[in-house]
């Protein structure tokens, strides 16, 4: 039960998606306010107006990559900063109306991207299916139940006949039995959550022209300061053809010098650059690097640099 002063924080509902199981890891979520909403541009619009102090947002899958839709609105929302990541293990089962069996079955309601991580399964003991897109699984499997409906089945997350009347047709139908999605916590705070070592920085960042070479200079900020890039991926800016931008997740905080030291190239070098912040990595692994990046390097670097220009002795 919310507590007196509890905070609304916004996700993709209803309950029993795998954005709410998302939520659930948060620490004291339990004791705040869940507000369900139908999309990303929903949710992050709670946030900007205020409606919520924060929103969990799917922003990456294990087999289909980026969620293109959270990758845009990020770079497209200002305001907005990454303040926790998490991982939710994804299956899924297919569930029906009391009473239909498997040869029932020609249209399936599905998330998109549920849809293609289970395509493979469909398409081998479904072949003649249609899709039916729906705005969440827990959304799909609803509308079974709504008067009127042409949907026959729903790819659902498991146990959602505990929520809802209806029969499990088959289980474990993801296409990847490792499959996992990550997902964000965003808030428009401008704190930073403290360096823990195991860190995860997100920015998006725009190439200066379109002109060979672009792209590996742009690289060349991380890899001359030793930071491991954990994701790349590019998207359309939309004003015209040929005109990318990045999302890049590295390993590390902005507390890092190396890391800092990658930023300010970044800037020197990017008409644009989106700090979408630095968080602690769900999987807690410390981050590696070679000891010529580490942060006393950096530091006596700059001393020198200092002294130099001080008139100090430079040996």
């Amino acid at each position: 039960m919310p507590s007196p002063h509890a905070e609304t924080y916004s996700y993709l509902g209803p309950a029993g998606t795998f954005t709410w199981a998302a939520l659930n890891q948060v620490p004291d979520a339990a004791d705040q306010i869940w507000r369900s909403v139908n999309n990303v541009g929903e949710a992050l619009d709670d946030v900007i107006s205020g409606r919520s102090v924060a929103a969990m947002i799917a922003i990456e899958n294990s087999v289909e990559g980026g969620v293109t839709a959270t990758q845009d609105a990020l770079a497209s929302i200002p305001g907005l900063r990454i303040v926790g990541e998490y991982l939710v293990p994804v299956d899924f089962v297919l569930v029906a109306r009391p009473g239909t069996v498997l040869a029932d079955v020609k249209v399936v309601a599905a998330h998109p991207v549920a849809y293609a991580q289970c395509h493979l399964w469909l398409d081998r003991e479904l072949p003649e299916h249609e899709h039916l897109p729906a705005t969440s699984n827990v959304s799909a499997a609803a509308q079974l139940l709504a008067e009127g409906t042409v949907a026959d089945a729903a790819v659902a997350p498991p146990g959602i006949d505990a929520e809802y009347p209806l029969t499990v047709l088959a289980d474990k139908i993801g296409d990847n039995p490792n499959a996992v999605t990550r997902f964000v916590l965003v808030s428009s705070t401008r704190r930073i959550p403290d360096r823990t070592g195991a860190d995860k920085t997100s920015v998006i960042v725009e190439l200066p022209s379109d002109q060979p070479g672009g792209l590996m200079e742009l690289l060349e900020q991380f890899a001359t300061r030793g930071v491991n890039l954990s994701l790349l991926q590019s998207r359309p800016i939309g004003d015209a053809l040929g005109r990318y931008r990045f999302v890049v997740d590295l390993d590390g905080h902005i507390l890092d010098e190396r890391v800092a030291d990658a930023l300010l190239g970044l800037k020197r070098f990017s008409p644009s650059v989106i700090f979408l912040g630095s968080y602690p990595r769900a999987d807690q692994q410390a981050i590696e690097y070679v000891s010529r990046y580490g942060d006393d390097v950096f530091i006596e670097a700059r001393d020198w640099l200092r002294g130099l220009i001080a008139g100090e002795p430079g040996d």
